[in-house]
């Protein structure tokens, strides 16, 4: 049996690599180990560390945009003219590609798990910039559902998955804050790369920008990993390491038994799949209120803007309240953006909308992460946000295709959207009334 780690913050811990953020206050200083003259005291800089891991998860979540939606939607019409296929099989090869890597990720949360975040990271790495240099060799549609696997796999599952534990399982003080930082920074480097990559896609090819991406993703995510503290094994953990006596360790077994955790993978689950389908029809959803096509990508904008902000502010709400109330205000925030948008027309409702629906994406980012922590440890976090990750991950899957079908329907998009509000409100209410999950130890 795996030993479980601590959410409390450690003092002192100079051998292990959890990363304490320096307390407001000091204890004296020793007299006798006063630094020399010109010397700056270390404590001023003991932030240092707790930045670099944050940055570090950050930077990974940004390097994951290749494997994204919005990172792999700009090669959607280039693929239909270059390989002759419709837009019904692209994006059936996209749905194939993101359920069979969502049904990797729990494998590769146990991998996590056993053999540390910075070694997976590498294989990660390499492991994703094969697939996409694989992409940009495929000349028909079965090629591309495997290409697809990859880096559906590789990129939104896995290295997303390894950018949060790293800082879930070094970070024992503000863990919430700095997950809502290390996610803040990942969100905003995605929505900055479709950019990047369509100019890339206007001056040359496909081919070209999916090979210049696998570069980046090398050059990027290898070192960094290089660079991430060491594994250290849950059964080497001491009380001064990070590891509570008397704290009840949760396995998956244990942790999937319990509401809470449902609890938190429903709302992973409805933002997923709701958020990807209103980006994913973005333009058609808007055009039917009747914005036009510049107008409706530019929605975007205020979405990036409060997902960001909505991540930061969840991250750091997580310290101080219970977690599931911040899966209780996602749900709320969703529900009330799909419940807007009847009411959108272009102007200042279009704004509010988008700036509505980025929010409820956005705290619940903030919030997820922190959440499975608080409540189940961070010996098994690897597998068990594995399993949430791919519910999440095989939700955004069927998304579009659910909102494509209502369309088909009832002849437009409000009607259908109006019908899914129903999911987040329900979530939202159970959520209230979850109660904490208590191990089965404790039981009797």
């Amino acid at each position: 049996m795996c030993l479980s780690e601590s959410e409390r913050p450690i003092t002192s811990s100079p051998n292990t690599s959890e990363i304490d953020l320096p307390a407001d206050s000091a204890p004296p200083a020793d007299p006798v180990a006063t630094p020399a003259v010109g010397m700056v005291p270390q404590r001023r800089f003991r932030w240092l560390p707790w930045a670099a891991v944050v940055a570090a998860g950050g930077v990974l979540s940004a390097m994951s945009a290749p494997g994204q939606t919005a990172g792999l939607s700009v090669f959607t019409d280039p693929l239909i003219r270059e390989l002759g296929v419709s837009r019904t099989e692209v994006s059936t090869s996209y749905l194939i590609g993101t359920l069979v890597g969502a049904c990797v990720l729990p494998l590769t949360g146990r991998a996590l798990d056993r053999w540390g975040v910075r070694r997976m990271t590498m294989v990660i790495g390499v492991a994703f910039a094969v697939f996409l240099v694989a992409l940009s060799l495929v000349s028909e549609i079965v090629g591309l559902t495997a290409g697809f696997v990859g880096v559906r796999m590789a990129g939104q599952g896995a290295l997303s998955l390894a950018a949060t534990t790293v800082v879930a399982r070094t970070i024992t003080n503000r863990r919430g804050l700095a997950l809502g930082v290390a996610s803040g920074i990942g969100s905003g480097g995605i929505s900055l790369v479709p950019v990047f990559v369509e100019s890339l896609i206007a001056t040359s090819n496909i081919h070209t920008a999916w090979r210049v991406e696998a570069i980046a993703v090398a050059v990027v995510v290898i070192p960094v990993a290089f660079f991430l503290p060491r594994h250290q094994t849950p059964g080497s953990r001491t009380p001064q390491s990070g590891a509570d006596v008397g704290q009840q360790l949760w396995t998956l077994r244990e942790a999937a038994s319990t509401g809470m955790f449902w609890v938190i993978a429903a709302g992973l689950a409805a933002s997923g799949m709701l958020s990807t389908a209103l980006a994913f029809h973005q333009v058609a959803v808007l055009g039917e209120q009747g914005l036009t096509a510049t107008e409706a990508a530019a929605n975007f904008l205020p979405q990036t803007v409060t997902g960001i902000a909505a991540t930061l502010i969840t991250g750091a709400l997580s310290d101080r309240i219970a977690p599931k109330y911040g899966v209780t205000i996602a749900m709320v925030t969703l529900t009330g953006a799909l419940v807007l948008l009847p009411t959108v027309q272009p102007g200042w409702t279009a704004i509010v909308y988008g700036l509505v629906l980025g929010a409820a994406g956005g705290s619940l980012r903030g919030i997820e992460a922190a959440a499975y922590v608080r409540y189940y440890g961070t010996a098994n976090i690897g597998v068990i946000r594995g399993v949430a990750t791919g519910v999440n991950l095989a939700s955004t899957a069927f998304g579009p295709l659910l909102l494509a079908l209502g369309h088909n329907v009832a002849g437009n998009y409000t009607s259908p959207v109006l019908f899914f509000a129903v999911l987040p409100a329900t979530v939202a209410v159970v959520s209230v009334f979850a109660r904490p999950p208590q191990h089965p130890s404790l039981a009797h």
